[in-house]
Formats: structure tokens, C-alpha cells, sequence
């Protein structure tokens, strides 16, 4: 009996033997080494690398990218990824790289929480999308001014990868401005979080201020009364120090 191997495709009808074989053994091979290129791409180094690489911090901002899943795929197939990844690159794994490995697993969890959620998954999918109909119009654009031009109005994007690649760029870039623009709306917050911080930190040193006057002010009434009194009392003394008849002139005799 054949092995099944490659053997025995050439034997059943629909294999690589008779016409068109060759087409498809091109397509099965191709194939092939695309899900051995996924494969050895999951392993628990080159996961590591892969997400902590340089330039990282930008391509970690889309969550599809991270886990290494098409945009369109199902959620339930989506956490099965998850799983499977966090398990690659999870610190009890990769003791030797503990450090790396704890940096690379909460990229991936990070991921994971943005897509499980129904709400931000939206928002990552309309900017794949956007990405998809900027690119596109990109390309009519240019085709129409080749054409104006009387030129051959065939561009690069014509090929599927390379399409595929401007899509890949521009919603990088997309993401990139969607955490540009978080960023700062977080410092607007933190700096009107601070301002109104400093307004409170004023108010209460103005009012425990008041207070320690007014409290200054109650307990120097009583001294302030009694010094008005002595004055008062003094002034009096020096006034009415007691009454003395004038002086009697003798008379002038004849």
C-alpha cells in the first residue's frame, strides 16, 4: 500500500498528475510553505522578537497584526489564536527570557482585550476599512491621470501583495494617528485634570487662609477692646486731673 504521501496524489483523480497537475502542485506547494513560514513563525523566540521588535510600538497598535489574524476573522477563532499565543510567549515558558517574554505577553493580552470587546473591535475594523477605500481611491486617482497622461494606466497595486501591502502601510498609519490623537487627548486631560487641581489647591489655601484670620481677628477683639478702654481711661485722667479755683488778685487801694 502507497504511503500517503505525495506520492499517491498523482493516483486519485483531482491530484497533480494530467493536465493542469503541474498548476496545481504550484498552488499546493505554495501553500505549504506559507503555513510553514506561519509555523515557524510561532515559535516562542520569534514570537518575542516579532512583537518586540523595532518600530513594534506602532505595529503592536493593531490588534489583527499583533495576533496575526485577517481582520474578517471569526471572534471565536480570534481567541483560539490568543490562546495559543500567549501560551508561546508566557514568562513561565520562557524563564531564560522572562523579561521579554512578560513585555511580548502583555502585548498580546492587550490585543486580545481590544478585540473581545464588541465596541473598540468596530472601531479597529472601520480602520481597516478606511485604509482599504483610501487606498483604493489612491488608485483610481492615478490610473485616471495615467490615462489623461495616454500612458499604460497599470500600477504597482495591481498586484495582489502589493496591495495588499498599501493596505498593511496605510492602516498602520491610520492607527498610528488614532494613538497620536489618544495621546493627546490624554495630555489635554491630565493638564485640565492639573489646572483644575491647582484651582482647588488656591481655593483651599484661600479659605484656610480667611479662616486663620478671622479666628486672629476673634482672639485680639478682646485686647483690642481693653486697649481702647485704657486709652479711653487715660485720656480721661489727663483731662480731669481735679479742680483748682484761680487765684484771687488783691485790691487796689486809694
Amino acid at each position: 500500500m502507497a504511503s500517503p504521501g505525495f506520492g499517491t496524489f498523482g493516483s486519485h483523480s483531482g491530484g497533480f498528475s494530467g493536465e493542469g497537475g503541474d498548476k496545481k502542485f504550484d498552488v499546493f506547494y505554495k501553500d505549504l510553505k506559507e503555513t510553514e513560514k506561519r509555523d515557524s513563525c510561532l515559535t516562542p523566540k520569534q514570537q518575542i522578537d516579532r512583537l518586540l521588535r523595532p518600530g513594534a510600538s506602532y505595529a503592536n497598535l493593531n490588534p489583527f497584526e499583533v495576533l496575526q489574524v485577517d481582520p474578517t476573522t471569526p471572534i471565536d477563532d480570534i481567541k483560539k489564536k490568543f490562546r495559543r499565543m500567549s501560551i508561546l510567549v508566557h514568562p513561565d515558558k520562557n524563564q531564560d527570557d522572562s523579561e521579554r517574554a512578560q513585555k511580548a505577553f502583555d502585548e498580546v493580552t492587550k490585543a486580545w482585550r481590544c478585540l473581545e470587546n464588541e465596541a473598540t473591535r468596530q472601531k479597529c475594523l472601520d480602520i481597516v476599512e478606511e485604509a482599504e477605500a483610501i487606498v483604493a481611491k489612491r488608485i483610481e486617482e492615478r490610473k485616471k491621470q495615467l490615462k489623461r497622461e495616454g500612458k499604460d494606466n497599470r500600477v504597482d497595486e495591481d498586484d495582489p501583495e502589493k496591495l495588499k501591502r498599501a493596505v498593511y502601510v496605510q492602516t498602520m498609519k491610520l492607527f498610528a494617528d488614532m494613538e497620536r490623537k489618544r495621546r493627546q487627548q490624554e495630555t489635554r486631560d491630565q493638564e485640565e485634570r492639573k489646572r483644575k487641581r491647582e484651582e482647588e489647591i488656591e481655593e483651599e489655601e484661600q479659605k484656610k487662609a480667611e479662616k486663620e484670620w478671622q479666628k486672629n481677628f476673634e482672639e485680639s477683639r478682646v485686647d483690642r477692646v481693653n486697649s481702647w478702654k485704657d486709652f479711653q481711661k487715660g485720656k480721661s485722667a489727663k483731662k480731669f486731673k481735679g479742680f483748682k479755683p484761680p487765684k484771687h488778685k488783691a485790691e487796689a487801694r486809694d
